[in-house]
């Protein structure tokens, strides 16, 4: 796609477009799983986003009113513009915390729990298994190119928010609701059969230690855990990556038109 430089010096560009449309498209930038991590640079982010605003100034600046003549409705533009950026980039972010919610629920199912590490993608300590499934599911985000469909929301975003309207609070606040819950759901599926399988295995520790109470019931039953739960990881990991992909798809795709 060839980008009009010349647009730049039309009398239709006005420059408190690109300001407006870099405060909507960087806030995106810093928020977007993938793109928001910790381990990327914040300067490699910027200047991410100084290209992006670059290549989108000339094909949305015909969607923004023109200048407003007070510093009051200036104001009020950037900020309904970082609104509706980091309504959409937190919703897709929101997502990820499936992955981080898994990983801690199947780290107390495999008595992995207390072995913690650096989270990169959530910037805090947590357990290995949810560090893993984090690291893993950016990883597939790049693989799938996922992260073209987030390019696009950018676009498609001022098709379904005009800049300078007014801001669908109630919707965004009713989607945010429906995502969090979703994310809470989509965890718990992810992380169901290790869930069963520490069910039925308590359950039959249980029975044995009151049949043969003089088993040091812990010594058998800690080392059998972590193998069966290992066993359990490999056998639904792919299974359980794929479906956590197509949630994000689908998370982006109600930002595309």
């Amino acid at each position: 796609m060839q980008i009009p430089l010349d647009f730049l010096q039309g009398p239709a560009f006005q420059p408190y477009v690109f300001l407006a449309v870099f405060m909507r498209l960087g806030t995106m930038m810093m928020v977007f799983p993938a793109f928001s991590e910790s381990t990327v640079s914040v300067r490699i982010r910027l200047m991410i986003a100084l290209t992006i605003t670059f290549i989108m100034v000339p094909l949305v600046a015909s969607t923004y009113p023109p200048q407003p003549s007070t510093v009051a409705g200036l104001v009020y533009l950037m900020i309904t513009e970082f609104a509706i950026g980091i309504f959409i980039a937190g919703a897709a972010r929101l997502i990820m915390a499936a992955l981080h919610t898994a990983g801690f629920v199947m780290g107390f199912q495999t008595s992995l729990a207390f072995a913690q590490n650096f989270d990169p993608t959530q910037g805090v300590q947590s357990a290995l298994l949810a560090t893993f499934l984090s690291i893993l599911g950016i990883t597939l985000i790049f693989v799938s190119d996922l992260h073209h469909l987030m390019i696009v929301a950018m676009r498609d975003s001022y098709a379904l928010f005009a800049p300078g309207g007014a801001l669908p609070v109630g919707d965004f606040a009713a989607m945010v609701t429906a995502t969090v819950a979703g994310t809470f759901k989509l965890a718990i599926q992810m992380s169901a059969p290790l869930i069963a399988f520490a069910l039925i295995f308590n359950l039959g520790l249980g029975v044995l230690a009151k049949l043969m109470p003089q088993v040091q019931i812990f010594f058998v039953a800690i080392p059998a855990n972590l193998l069966a739960g290992f066993l359990i990881m490999m056998i639904t990991l792919s299974a359980i990556m794929i479906w956590f992909i197509e949630h994000v798809e689908q998370t982006l795709h109600l930002f595309t038109v």
